[in-house]
C-alpha cells in the first residue's frame, strides 16, 4: 500500500528527472503487482502444496527491500535537485512525501523478509 503511494505521488510530480524517477516508478509499481500476484496466490492457497513457501517469500521480500532502498535513495536525490525548479513548493513537497514513503515501503519490506525468515 505505501508503495502504490509512492507511484501516485511520483506520478503526480512532472517527473523532471526521468531516469532517476522512471527506476522509481518502475520498482514501486512491478512489486505492488507482484506482491498482489502472491497475495492472491496465498489467498487461493497455493503455498499449502509448497514447501518453500517461506523461504519463497523471505527471499521476494529481501530482494524487493534492496530494490527499493535503491528507489527511495534515488527519489530522496530527485527531492533535493526538485527543490530550485519553477514549481519547486509543490513538487518538492510531493517528491518529500514520496522519499518518506519509499523509506517506510522499505523498512516494511525489510521487517517481513527477516519475520518469516525467523518464523
Amino acid at each position: 500500500l505505501c508503495g502504490t503511494w509512492v507511484w501516485i505521488l511520483v506520478a503526480a510530480t512532472s517527473v523532471a528527472f526521468p531516469l532517476l524517477q522512471g527506476w522509481v516508478m518502475y520498482v514501486s509499481l512491478s512489486s505492488c503487482l507482484i506482491s498482489l500476484l502472491l497475495l492472491i496466490s496465498y489467498i487461493f492457497g497455493f503455498h499449502k502444496n509448497s514447501e518453500n513457501w517461506k523461504v519463497l517469500d523471505s527471499l521476494y521480500h529481501g530482494a524487493t527491500a534492496i530494490l527499493y532502498l535503491s528507489a527511495a535513495v534515488l527519489q530522496a536525490n530527485a527531492t533535493i535537485t526538485s527543490e530550485s525548479g519553477p514549481h519547486s513548493p509543490l513538487y518538492y513537497q510531493l517528491n518529500s512525501a514520496a522519499s518518506f514513503f519509499a523509506f517506510i515501503t522499505t523498512f516494511l519490506y525489510i521487517l517481513h523478509a527477516f519475520s518469516i525468515y525467523y518464523q
